[in-house]
């Protein structure tokens, strides 16, 4: 599927959008075939809330930094605990480093990437190991350094009240 030229709007790049959460059925059709398939309910119950709907409350939560436990039902998503569920299992299943290359891929063939905010760091790409080797620090004094949150005196140890 090949991405309309406003998406990377809708994602946040450009102009910013009051409420990110909102989810477009653009985006989400790329998102849906990375979602892992749900199994067999365990027990009777309510419904499974649809992936769907649990998107936007997965972003609105992780966007606002509210805990999933005030996730506020009036606004339809479900609740904190169903999208915590969601969003762990998704992470267990790589969805959000799929999606991540997925947008990156889509984004790089619109020519929509933006190169000069680039940052590489050894949280993303593998350091080179040929610097020097650190040595052992070495020691300031011999012997041990005093304890200075004890005193082994008579008078420090024992309890005046009697």
């Amino acid at each position: 599927m090949r991405l309309s030229t406003s998406l990377p709007v809708c994602l946040g790049m450009g102009n910013r959008q009051p409420r990110p959460w909102i989810v477009s059925d653009e985006l989400c059709s790329l998102v849906e075939p990375l979602l892992p398939k749900p199994g067999p309910k365990k027990a009777e119950g309510r419904p499974r809330v649809p992936d769907r709907q649990a998107l936007p409350g997965n972003l609105f939560a992780l966007h606002t930094g509210i805990q999933w436990e005030y996730l506020p039902q009036e606004l339809g998503f479900g609740s904190g605990t169903t999208c915590w569920r969601r969003v762990a299992a998704w992470n267990e299943a790589g969805v959000w480093d799929r999606l991540h290359q997925l947008l990156l891929n889509e984004l790089r063939s619109i020519n929509r990437l933006d190169w000069e905010r680039a940052v590489i760091d050894s949280s993303h790409v593998r350091a080179a190991r040929q610097g020097p080797k650190a040595g052992s620090a070495r020691s300031t004094g011999l012997g041990r350094a005093a304890n200075t949150t004890s005193s082994s005196t008579d008078r420090a140890s024992r309890s005046r009240c009697r």
